[in-house]
């Protein structure tokens, strides 16, 4: 009698066990099934038919404009060794923009170029710049379909992108870039803004710099990037950095002023002093903020511990004193003649030699446009209270294995470069 007392209560445990068991499953399954449907409507939202009745007509026009630049096949780079898909998503700034509107808001643009690894800084320069921007990106293998459809979505979940950012990609001309409306697994919890950033930070690692591929044989082609992002805007003044530095703020504005004030020579171009600042400290947004970073190291010149030479020219010392005389408007600090290995960061009128495409990855792709600069006959008026800031200190053995023979190979190739501007410069007396 007692032990079946013992098994009627062990069963009734073990059926109350099950009807647990049964009913998280059953909400599971609602759970997952309720999932499914917010991921088919976010979907829905971004690929939806623009025949039903509640279509977004802005994210239809969007979505057919996007289907169009790919349906061009882009076009082939001089070399031919590369696709670009230039304007492959334009913002709202851009395809809105008509002939006679406002000059001043399209007076200045950022170009900026990047990998599929570096993208997620995009969120912070877009919030920092404020105003039109042109970024290149280099996508390789499976990172072009990821590439294009992170980019699309950025275009629908962010909207301070959405009405600034103005993208272009590059692949092998090999590869194609196609409408990611088959890729549903890029897409899945991609709800937000933040969510897409999100997705972006976890390729972040995916490779270093320059050693794409993994086995770092892809070559990134950063003075084409450079040039498409320089060609993707209508801007008049063109500021070109890399995608993981930052300016100071309200640049755009003060430019502006700065122009209004005194015409630009025709041959001058305007240099913004570079600076390095270690990954823990927030980005300085003005130059009082930066000299006290700097006073006690937190923030030191760019490139200090690789290239100490490279930026010496700017002349940190007196660029640094001449905040307590007090700083007043944005103006011209002091006008330097180039020297060599000197590659200063810049805005530059539209019209300024292009970057030679023949330098790929690492060395001499931005000195040799700077010594063209240079025996072109352009002065270089340094800003009094304008800077780039990169993220994080330049140190040795953080960088790929194929560094120093891409560094002789490409010195080989300035070699070569600095006579071919002989040719091109005949009547020039400066030489690099």
């Amino acid at each position: 009698m007692h032990l079946s007392k013992k098994c009627s209560a062990f069963k009734v445990v073990l059926g109350a066990l099950v009807l647990v068991a049964l009913l998280q499953m059953i909400y599971l399954s609602f759970l997952s099934k309720l999932h499914g449907k917010q991921q088919r409507y976010r979907y829905s939202e971004l690929f939806g038919s623009s025949g039903k009745k509640n279509a977004n007509p802005e994210k239809n026009s969007r979505k057919e404009r996007l289907r169009y630049s790919l349906s061009t096949g882009g076009i082939f780079d001089p070399s031919g060794q590369y696709r670009v898909y230039k304007n492959l998503i334009k913002s709202d700034f851009s395809t809105n923009q008509k002939p006679g509107a406002d000059a001043s808001s399209h007076f200045l643009a950022l170009a900026t170029h990047t990998s599929i690894n570096n993208l997620h800084h995009l969120n912070s320069l877009v919030e920092r710049w404020q105003n039109p921007l042109s970024v290149a990106i280099f996508a390789h293998g499976q990172d072009v379909k990821f590439a294009t459809a992170l980019v699309y979505a950025l275009t629908i979940f962010c909207p301070q992108i959405q009405a600034l950012v103005d993208f272009h990609l590059v692949c092998h001309s090999g590869q194609m870039a196609s409408f990611p409306e088959q890729d549903r697994e890029h897409f899945t919890g991609l709800e937000d803004c933040a969510a897409v950033f999100a997705r972006l930070e976890t390729h972040r690692d995916k490779y270093q710099n320059y050693a794409i591929g993994g086995n770092g044989n892809v070559s990134y082609p950063n003075n084409l990037l450079r040039n498409v992002a320089r060609g993707g805007t209508e801007a008049n003044y063109i500021l070109v950095i890399d995608i993981d530095m930052a300016p100071s703020a309200d640049l755009h504005q003060q430019f502006l002023a700065l122009v209004m004030r005194r015409e630009p020579a025709t041959d001058e171009i305007f240099v913004l002093p570079a600076f390095e600042i270690r990954h823990v400290r927030k980005m300085p947004a003005t130059k009082s903020e930066l000299v006290q970073l700097y006073q006690v190291g937190e923030v030191r010149p760019f490139y200090e511990e690789l290239c100490p030479r490279c930026q010496a020219p700017t002349n940190y010392s007196q660029w640094v004193n001449r905040h307590s005389q007090g700083l007043g408007p944005l103006d011209v600090a002091y006008t330097l003649s180039w020297v060599d290995p000197w590659e200063p960061f810049y805005i530059g009128h539209r019209t300024v030699p292009l970057y030679d495409e023949n330098f790929r990855q690492y060395g001499f792709n931005r000195i040799s446009q700077a010594c063209e600069l240079h025996v072109a006959g352009y002065r270089f008026s340094v800003l009094n209270s304008a800077f780039v800031v990169h993220k994080g200190f330049k140190v040795q053995g953080e960088f790929h294995s194929r560094k120093d023979e891409e560094n002789r190979r490409n010195r080989l190739l300035f070699r070569s470069f600095k006579e071919g501007l002989k040719t091109k410069y005949p009547s020039s007396p400066r030489r690099c």
